[in-house]
């Protein structure tokens, strides 16, 4: 054996190892956030089953619907993202199951997002018929309709993979990823019309609170302040869930400065679309709402185990 074919051999097993540690780093660091969210989130839904106070207000059951919807996603999009780094392909029929979970959640967001904008005008600029119009049954039927919707949008694809595919395809494996399973032309052009009418129509639903809600301000009152700012941060979750359906072109416009970073670019898009927006709802109501926050302090602090005091 020359020297040439031993820096070669060398040049290979450091390039792999590089590859398997950088592969490592990412999953562990995906894993440790998703940990890090769900369990904040996971003691958000705690604080809420056991306080009858928020069961009852239809503004914390719409915002424990989205926490419970957030942790969801997440579980499912890094279960996604490490299926992909360790066993690369699965089953079609479990992954058909895997990703419609994932497509409705990813969907039921910016529904829920202009559900939650437009409770809160009605809040401030319809306070006298915000009991008749938000009551706790309207919003469960609102939930529903929020899934219904989003289911609407995948089970046409799925229809069309179960006439245009062969039996034989639902055994095979696959990467699990959406544009590997629903590849047709009619999915996809679908995919897109979809995504652009929900967001178009929900942006407009949070501008339009938006502006009502700053030209009720001019009364000045930190109730009516701290509504704006909390449709502000709607706004900005919005604009971080839009992230997902432009990952495609972001992940593009980068590849173009940085052509030799490819896994690089892929992980850092992924961390801003699915996680980054996950840190939102915890912000939102978690630590801004003083009534949220007065009971799930002890349950951050102390843990769910030990601080499972009863409602004074």
């Amino acid at each position: 054996m020359n020297l040439s074919s031993v820096n070669g051999t060398l040049i290979i097993v450091g390039t792999e190892n590089n590859a398997l540690t950088s592969a490592l780093t990412k999953n562990v660091i995906v894993v440790a956030l998703c940990i890090t969210i769900n369990y904040i989130n996971g003691t958000l839904v705690h604080t809420f089953r056991k306080h009858q106070i928020f069961s009852m207000n239809p503004r914390y059951i719409l915002f424990i619907h989205l926490v419970i919807n957030d942790i969801v996603q997440l579980a499912l999009s890094t279960l996604l993202h490490i299926i992909s780094y360790t066993l690369y392909t699965i089953n079609v029929s479990f992954c058909l199951i895997l990703l419609t979970i994932a497509i409705v959640t990813t969907f039921n967001t910016p529904l829920n997002l202009a559900g939650m904008a437009a409770e809160c005008y009605i809040a401030v600029c319809i306070p006298l018929r915000h009991g008749q119009i938000c009551t706790v049954k309207k919003v469960y039927i609102l939930i529903g309709l929020i899934w219904v919707v989003s289911a609407f949008t995948i089970l046409p694809d799925l229809f069309v993979l179960l006439a245009t595919e062969h039996l034989q395809f639902f055994y095979s494996k696959v990467s699990c990823s959406r544009d590997y399973v629903f590849k047709s032309t009619y999915s996809m052009t679908k995919r897109d019309a979809s995504h652009i009418i929900c967001l178009v129509l929900v942006w407009l639903i949070i501008q339009y609170t938006y502006l009502r809600i700053l030209f009720a301000a001019k009364g000045a009152s930190v109730h009516i302040k701290k509504a704006r700012n909390t449709i502000l941060l709607h706004g900005f979750q919005l604009l971080l869930c839009m992230f997902i359906y432009a990952r495609p072109v972001f992940e593009q416009g980068l590849l173009y400065f940085f052509p030799d970073q490819l896994l690089a670019i892929r992980f850092a898009s992924y961390v801003t679309v699915q996680i980054m927006p996950r840190l939102v709802s915890p912000l939102v109501y978690g630590l801004r709402d003083q009534t949220f926050r007065r009971y799930v302090r002890r349950y951050m602090v102390c843990g769910v185990s030990i601080c499972n005091n009863p409602e004074k």
